[in-house]
């Protein structure tokens, strides 16, 4: 599977509970946090989910 680098480019207050779950879910948390996870199917729908708060780049 392909590498990504996800990133949190927005704040989390104010938006609806699911998608500050899944941002926990993601390993993020704090704006300009990355990680870098295998791009699963399972990731592509969490950064559906929040697609507005988060930058994907791939290695």
């Amino acid at each position: 599977m392909a590498q990504v680098i996800i990133t949190q480019i927005k704040s989390i207050i104010d938006r609806p509970k699911n998608q500050k779950l899944t941002i926990k879910a993601l390993g993020l948390g704090k704006i300009n946090k990355s990680v870098t996870v295998e791009y699963t199917p399972q990731i592509a729908g969490m950064v559906n989910k929040v697609h507005n708060l988060v930058q994907v780049k791939d290695i």
